[in-house]
């Protein structure tokens, strides 16, 4: 009985969750944007920046006023014994007295301010901090863009599976009708069985490809939510269709755009690790320099035989200091020099690689306009050659049932459609990658403060 209850608990508990699936519909656009707030790598891109904004503080506050405070309980559960010369208390001379000093309990309780005053390193660190936040933000900005491309290129991929299997199924269906209508014919002795077994040969290529084709699609559906940041297994609906969204991507314009290569991400980020390293120099020299610091100190203590430090006639005793503290580096034998000659050609080495960034970015550019280029003219080629396929396929389809074509022309001119297809299918999705490739590098934007 416990049994059957708990089952009927069950189902409409499993119903709910069913009814309840979350299920998700993207264009382009919409998954771009969900992308870049649900990311993975767009989330920890942006808990970076939080990070360097509480290293920014970590910074300034050095500076500024620190306050610590102590307190010290101690209960002599053995006073410690002292030997006074027994002739002080009138005792034989050459003899000792043992006495105990001070109460059996005591407390003492101490708070202390203290003041930075001067430190050339501190203020090198404050000059710091605001090039440890560029380096978050530009590096948020970099994983945006990575993420963009890859959102576009996930999607591209599903719409191609999609486009890739639609095909194969129309195909199979074709064949299918061409071998059963073959097969008659051969059954009633109007054809050869070679043609029969070239079309079953077809066939099953097709429908293998067709199976393979539909695994593939699965996981470029996953691979788009794993890129988007949501369960693997959650349904998706995207609502663009692949030719349409390569004739959105088709802008000669593009080919004309040039930026100045200072305004690339990846040339913003050798710079500010060369700026990183011009700070690290400073910083070495700035340890050279006196510093100086300041404390405040006040504390009070108490005395008792028994605890009694919480009662209102308690007596306590206060004490308080005023200080300053100048340390003066006079000599390292060597070591401080050592080390900012160490942090210069560290400032070298980034300006060299910052050269070579720059240079890198440039061809990077050019490659890309011409990958892109060659792309939409791809892109057009492979349209007119789908066209041509398609026709020579119905006409040797025609001819073959007509008698005029042999079975291995009808096989050929069918590879021939369906590479055609593949190629066509291939240069669509060229297209948008290839856009948003050199979209990227063209792309100035900066990092804007969300919050």
């Amino acid at each position: 009985m416990k049994i059957r209850y708990l089952l009927i608990l069950l189902i409409p508990l499993n119903s709910i969750a069913q009814e309840t699936q979350e299920e998700y519909s993207f264009s382009m656009e919409e998954a771009i944007k969900f992308g870049l707030e649900n990311n993975y790598s767009a989330i920890n891109a942006k808990k970076d920046i939080q990070i360097a904004l509480k290293q920014k503080w970590e910074i300034i506050a050095q500076g500024l006023p620190q306050i610590s405070a102590t307190a010290d309980y101690q209960n002599y559960l053995k006073q410690p014994v002292t030997l006074l010369p027994a002739e002080i208390t009138g005792g034989e001379p050459g003899t000792f007295t043992p006495v105990t000093f001070g109460t059996q309990q005591n407390v003492n309780a101490t708070a202390t301010w203290n003041q930075l005053i001067f430190d050339g390193s501190y203020i090198v660190g404050i000059q710091s901090a605001k090039t440890l936040l560029q380096i978050s933000e530009n590096a948020k900005t970099k994983t945006n863009l990575q993420v963009k491309e890859a959102v576009i290129n996930a999607y591209g991929n599903v719409l191609l599976a999609e486009e890739n299997v639609a095909i194969l199924k129309k195909n199979v269906e074709n064949v299918q009708q061409n071998y059963d209508e073959t097969n008659e014919i051969y059954k009633s002795g109007l054809a050869e069985q070679e043609d029969v077994e070239q079309l079953e040969i077809t066939l099953l290529s097709l429908k293998n490809n067709l199976s393979k084709s539909m695994r593939m699609l699965d996981i470029a559906y996953e691979m788009f939510n794993l890129t988007l940041g949501i369960p693997v297994d959650t349904p998706v609906i995207l609502t663009e269709e692949l030719e349409k969204l390569a004739i959105q991507y088709f802008d000669l314009q593009l080919l004309r755009k040039d930026i100045p290569i200072e305004e690339n991400i990846d040339y913003r980020i050798a710079a500010n690790t060369a700026e990183s390293r011009q700070i690290e120099v400073k910083l070495e020299k700035a340890k050279a320099l006196p510093s100086l610091s300041g404390f405040l100190n006040y504390g009070v203590q108490g005395f008792s035989q028994e605890f009694t430090f919480l009662n209102e006639d308690q007596e306590y005793f206060g004490q308080s200091i005023l200080g300053v503290s100048l340390n003066i580096p006079i000599f390292s034998s060597g070591m401080r020099n050592a080390r900012t000659q160490q942090k210069e050609i560290a400032y070298e080495q980034a300006l060299i690689e910052l050269q070579r960034t720059e240079n890198e970015i440039k061809r990077q550019i050019n490659s890309a306009k011409s990958d892109y280029e060659f792309s939409l003219e791809n892109y057009l080629v492979q349209k007119k050659n789908l066209e041509l396929a398609q026709r020579i396929e119905n006409k040797n389809q025609i001819k073959f049932f007509e008698g005029l074509a042999s079975s291995f022309e009808l096989s050929e001119a069918q590879r021939q459609l369906y590479q055609a297809q593949q190629n066509y299918l291939q240069s669509m999705l060229n297209v948008i990658t290839a856009k948003v490739e050199l979209e990227n590098l063209l792309d100035t934007s900066k990092y804007k403060n969300e919050d």
